[in-house]
């Protein structure tokens, strides 16, 4: 295995570092929150994401959210599948087409996801609160365009998986 000279993440004076390795720890902390509440409603990251993306968005369609969760429309069914099965989410015929099919939380999963994560979004807007109008506005900026950074590169990741599959030599049949 290769060694390393430094640390990817290294204590530092230099400001820039300073937030680079807590933008690091934070992602780190919400790995370990979205894990636990993973293991605490029986859903596999993937399905929480989805879970996730359709509570943020409300009711969609299952290609709406196989867009918004960058998986394949048959992947998403599965995902849906398995959501509704543990029941935190329901297919549903729209109000405006009935030959369309939404997807909505159920009032179990929006109860679940209160006790996850309510009290986190009340202490985080707590926080907020603290924040004039002008930190408030620099700090949408740069989530918005950190957002904007880490939706691109999972593309550019996905892509290298992607290739790396289509390279792996094939696995001894034994």
């Amino acid at each position: 295995m290769e060694q390393y000279d430094r640390p990817i993440i290294r204590v530092s004076n230099d400001i820039a570092e300073r937030v680079a390795a807590e933008i690091a720890q934070f992602q780190n902390a919400t790995g370990a929150v979205d894990e636990a509440a993973g293991a605490v409603l029986g859903l596999n990251p993937t399905d929480l994401r989805c879970l996730g993306q359709l509570y943020a968005r409300g009711p969609s369609t299952a290609g709406e959210l196989a867009t918004a969760c960058g998986l394949s429309r048959g992947a998403m069914t599965t995902a849906l599948d398995r959501l509704e099965h543990a029941g935190y989410a329901k297919r549903v015929r729209s109000e405006v087409d009935r030959r369309q099919v939404v997807v909505e939380v159920t009032p179990h999963a929006l109860e679940r996801m209160e006790a996850i994560w309510g009290p986190i979004a009340r202490a985080g807007m707590a926080q907020l609160a603290e924040f004039s109008v002008e930190e408030l506005s620099f700090l949408l900026d740069f989530l918005r365009r950190g957002r904007e950074l880490q939706e691109g590169e999972a593309g550019r990741v996905r892509a290298m998986a992607k290739a790396a599959t289509l390279q792996a030599p094939d696995a001894p049949t034994g």
